[in-house]
């Protein structure tokens, strides 16, 4: 079992662990600052150190029981110490456009309570699918406005570990489809950009809305008839 470092520390950069397992595509280690991916953020890259030597970390991803650290060529023996380091500054911009996505469903549910059908998102530039009838120039120019607006605002993003039967109890967790999170799943981390909205999720953001900087709708379309896609670019 690996100790998931970023759920409690989306700003931790370095850490040590032991390498528990060695796959033929990477290492698996006890305890991990890389993000494993999910929910549509991509898993962290960056590097492992062990014996003074360098090993780039690809990504993350389960595989036979372990959590593997993907690894091109040699990787470090069972039972090695290793030193991680993230990429930063491509987890940072991934921390920012995760929140940017978080004010963005907020914005549209609080607003038009429109669901969430579909995401995905890459450093700096994401899209989101809505429950939605209608989409236009000016209601992608409405979004854009609004949802700058609660960047300003600088709101607090607090993470929280609930109980699922009290998770079940904050009616707009609906949104992320949480009725379908496996039975034996009895606690849920949540969320919670503190005044806008709260969501079950496993991801790493921000501390304060106002570190995501300028969101931008950079496009709009209709995927089907009550389902339509918005498209938006952090500005660097």
């Amino acid at each position: 079992m690996t100790d998931l470092l970023f759920h409690n520390h989306s700003y931790l950069r370095e850490f040590d662990a032991t390498v528990t397992g060695v796959a033929e595509t990477g290492v698996a280690l006890d305890r991990t600052a890389f993000y494993i991916g999910g929910g549509g953020q991509p898993s962290d890259v960056g590097i492992l150190t062990a014996d003074g030597r360098e090993y780039g970390v690809t990504g993350v991803k389960r595989g036979g029981g372990l959590l593997v650290h993907l690894i091109e060529g040699d990787r470090p023996s069972e039972g090695n110490r290793v030193s991680g380091k993230i990429d930063w500054e491509r987890r940072y911009r991934l921390m920012r456009t995760h929140t940017a996505l978080h004010i963005l469903c907020g914005v549209v549910w609080r607003d038009f309570g429109a669901l969430v059908t579909g995401g995905n998102m890459q450093p700096g530039e994401a899209r989101m699918d809505f429950e939605l009838e209608r989409m236009t120039a000016d209601f992608a120019d409405e979004i854009e406005e609004k949802i700058n607006a609660e960047v300003a605002a600088a709101r607090s993003v607090l993470a929280a570990n609930l109980p699922r039967e009290e998770a079940e109890q904050i009616p707009d967790l609906i949104r992320t489809k949480i009725n379908l999170l496996p039975a034996n799943i009895r606690e849920v981390r949540t969320i919670d950009i503190q005044g806008l909205d709260v969501q079950a999720d496993g991801g790493t953001h921000v501390d304060n809305t106002i570190e995501v900087g300028r969101i931008r709708v950079v496009g709009h379309e209709s995927k089907g008839r009550i389902n339509k896609r918005l498209r938006i670019a952090l500005e660097e």
